[in-house]
């Protein structure tokens, strides 16, 4: 069993695993940045780190004690499927991490299928520029939509408190790599690929072209996709040169926190809910909204 002083220190441990990612990838992208960025961080970060503090806040006033709390209740009263049967510790907490990144990889393609959802992800989508604070820029609805599910997911496996914590830890600290604008040897992410996703693997996920937002769901284990068909290897314009983003946000003005959290409720879904409608291989970018944005990514 895990130590209650280790659960007790889960607020320093999850901020220290936060910071330390969040400095070690800013520094690698300066030293060995993958794509040239026309936008700046001066102008993006502001609102991508903002939304961070944000979520936290309503995380910490809505659920107190968050999916930990709830895998705490599970143990405490004996409901959930690793507390019902004859399991060893390790292996229920192995297993629990693996579930729940299955979870997360489904509850990601629900949020790109139910168009209602994907008015609410999209803001993470919106983003101009993609590096590291792209993987923690998500809007509060989904955030509290996303803790539904994962304590639902949780008290229904009986997952060990020790697991949760390090599932989430995980999950936020993967999901700040895999986002980063670091450059990896080919050879390295060919291999890294099959065990954890890779930011050159995550960032087809981030074009603007549908059919390519809508494969690649995986933030930890990149199994998922190859496993159910959503894997997309490169994006069709290389990585240079494709488009980060989204149709309807492309004027940079978006990227201010006011406007990031009213996304939701203004301009249509587009062609990108999967199943929606046909996606286009292409889009345009009209000048008068992408104000020189369309091509960022050469260099």
């Amino acid at each position: 069993m895990v130590p209650p002083s280790f659960l007790a220190h889960e607020p320093f441990i999850r901020l220290g695993a936060f910071v330390g990612v969040l400095v070690a990838m800013a520094v690698w992208e300066l030293l060995a940045p993958r794509r040239h960025q026309s936008v700046g961080r001066v102008r993006r970060w502001p609102g991508n780190l903002g939304v961070v503090v944000l979520d936290t806040l309503i995380l910490r006033i809505v659920f107190p004690t968050a999916a930990v709390g709830m895998a705490l209740v599970a143990g405490a009263h004996g409901f959930g499927l690793f507390n019902a049967l004859p399991v060893p510790y390790l292996v229920a907490t192995v297993a629990s991490v693996i579930l729940l990144d299955l979870a997360i990889y489904l509850q990601h393609v629900l949020f790109h299928a139910v168009p209602v959802l994907w008015r609410v992800h999209r803001m993470h989508h919106a983003d101009l520029e993609f590096d590291v604070t792209t993987g923690v820029r998500f809007h509060p609805f989904e955030i509290l939509l996303s803790m539904l599910i994962k304590l639902g997911v949780v008290a229904a496996l009986g997952a060990p408190a020790l697991a949760v914590l390090l599932f989430e830890v995980l999950l936020n600290a993967t999901s700040m790599f895999n986002h980063a604008n670091v450059r990896l040897p080919a050879a390295l992410d060919r291999v890294m690929r099959w065990i954890i996703v890779t930011p050159e693997m995550h960032r087809v996920h981030h074009s603007a072209i549908p059919r390519e937002t809508n494969s690649n769901f995986g933030f930890n284990l990149p199994w998922w996709d190859r496993w159910f068909g959503t894997y997309r290897a490169e994006p069709e314009e290389g990585h240079e040169k494709m488009t980060i983003g989204i149709e309807q946000f492309r004027d940079p003005r978006e990227l201010r926190l006011d406007r990031m959290l009213v996304q939701p409720f203004r301009e249509d879904v587009g062609a990108y809910p999967m199943g929606h409608r046909e996606a286009q291989p292409h889009l345009s970018f009209p000048a008068e909204r992408s104000e020189g944005v369309r091509g960022e990514g050469k260099s």
